[in-house]
């Protein structure tokens, strides 16, 4: 098969590891910086061109969109779309785990278990807000924020009500959510590809830290998940409609609450974690799926 990642960087481990293992496995794997490319919309004939040529015959793309390309990335793989290329994942479920908002609403549509969470608009309402996640200590987080990034953890009322009367001035939109304090800073990365968990791994933060973001210091090892963990990380790729999808798990007094659906997990700390071919996984699911064609995202909100 002709397989495309679209990736900004050629180097990152985890473009490096698709291109490699597809290359073992005998396709032609090419990898194309997203933000390059550039559209024609046409009614007849849809084009992606690349460095001034027409990309054609592809089978597969691999999407790895950065957060803050979120909107030119998806751009891109809707093209792909329209030209009838299997994506492994498509451009609406990407959009669709990328808004937070829109995330946890649909999460919580499905009865998928979600940390108490509140939104709100005016600084006229942070009490009640603070009141909703059942008080302080909480969590407080920038919708825009990504890899622990504008993620503020207020131990008490009157400094919740600080930073969030700050956010709002700033005008930046936040979450509050309840902190789960029995989590102890670990959670737990599941690495769900077609509707099954392939992987999973636990990352304990850094002393003193509540984030266990492995590039804030914290530290991962493979972990086995009980059936309810297992069958929530499924059911949250499946709402996003994300065939491959790295879901976020916090162990809660209530089971298992997810707190993030990633639509371009990366392979390296999993992969190490683990030792699980998670690289080949992705590889072996488009050569099963991308024949068929299946380019149609069915979820309808």
């Amino acid at each position: 098969m002709k397989i495309a990642i679209l990736s900004q960087d050629a180097s990152l481990y985890s473009t490096r590891r698709l291109k490699e293992v597809g290359e073992a496995r005998g396709h032609d794997m090419r990898v194309i910086n997203y933000l390059r490319c550039y559209m024609n919309i046409t009614s007849h004939k849809p084009k992606v061109v690349y460095q001034g040529k027409v990309l054609e015959e592809l089978d597969a793309i691999i999407p790895r969109i950065g957060a803050s390309k979120t909107f030119y990335g998806t751009a891109v793989v809707r093209q792909f779309e329209v030209m009838g290329v299997f994506a492994a994942n498509e451009s609406q479920a990407i959009s669709r785990s990328r808004d937070k908002l829109r995330c946890l609403q649909i999460l919580s549509r499905e009865g998928v278990g979600l940390p108490v969470t509140g939104f709100a608009n005016s600084t006229k309402d942070i009490d009640g807000l603070i009141e909703i996640v059942g008080g302080a200590p909480l969590v407080i987080k920038l919708l825009e924020g990504t890899q622990g990034i504008g993620v503020v953890f207020a131990e008490t009322h009157q400094a919740a009500k600080s930073v969030i009367e700050a956010f709002r001035g700033l005008d930046a939109n936040i979450l509050v959510q309840e902190f789960i304090k029995e989590a102890g800073g670990m959670d737990i990365r599941c690495f769900v590809i077609d509707n099954k968990v392939v992987a999973s791994m636990k990352r304990q933060g850094a002393p003193g830290e509540f984030r266990s973001n492995l590039h804030r210091g914290g530290k991962a090892e493979q972990m086995k998940l009980t059936p309810e963990e297992r069958s929530t990380a499924v059911r949250a790729a499946k709402a996003m409609g994300l065939r491959v999808a790295g879901v976020d798990l916090l162990r809660s007094n209530h089971g298992p609450v997810v707190m993030e659906v990633n639509s371009s997990p990366g392979l390296e700390g999993i992969e190490n974690a683990t030792g699980v071919d998670v690289a080949g996984k992705i590889i072996e699911f488009l050569q099963k799926n991308a024949a068929s064609g299946k380019t149609r995202d069915r979820i309808q909100y």
